[in-house]
């Protein structure tokens, strides 16, 4: 198999229209358009579809960029959703594999989340997720980050590629993200540190 370069670039107002040909008409997982753990499920749900995607292109409009996009050439080919652990509050829920701990509080802006990765069917497998956390550590560095923690799958194998969305913990290793914490089985808080 040839290797692709991936291009990562932060997802800016220019690039709203490659990440929703990326996403296609519904949106991915189910009309959700990243808006999961931007609110409460009963906020969230009754928006799925055309209102999660009008609130998330008025986020992107407003900025700063709430992610970056991968491109293969000129075809979007794959999103991670990175930035403050503020601005996703239902990711630091206390009930969740991704609850912050006491030396990296949810409310310090430098403190980041790689929460959710979406890649295009047919490029699966081929290295995006990688080049997205690689790209989404640069702008987390450029952005001022002081560290970014996820809380992927640690048992890749046994999830179909959609219940991969957090990403799978060998990615992180690989990238060198270390284990901080354990709160839900199969799913280790991992961090690094810029």
């Amino acid at each position: 198999m040839m290797k692709v370069n991936f291009q990562v670039v932060p997802l800016t107002p220019e690039h709203w229209p490659a990440l929703e040909y990326l996403f296609g008409p519904q949106g991915p997982c189910y009309g959700c358009w990243c808006n999961h753990f931007r609110m409460p499920p009963k906020l969230r749900k009754p928006l799925l579809g055309e209102g999660a995607r009008q609130l998330f292109e008025d986020r992107v409009r407003k900025g700063p960029p709430p992610g970056v996009l991968a491109f293969a050439g000129d075809v979007p080919v794959g999103w991670l959703q990175i930035g403050p652990r503020a601005h996703v509050p239902e990711w630091n829920n206390p009930r969740r594999a991704s609850t912050p701990l006491p030396d990296a509080p949810a409310e310090d802006e430098r403190n980041w989340a790689a929460s959710c990765f979406f890649v295009r069917k047919g490029f699966r497998g081929q290295g995006v997720t990688a080049a997205l956390l690689a790209g989404g550590l640069d702008f987390a560095r450029v952005s001022g980050a002081r560290l970014i923690e996820a809380a992927p799958m640690d048992n890749e194998g046994k999830r179909s590629a959609d219940g991969l969305y957090v990403g799978p913990e060998s990615v992180f290793q690989r990238a060198g993200f270390a284990e901080v914490a354990r709160q839900k089985p199969g799913r280790p808080l991992m961090r690094f540190v810029l």
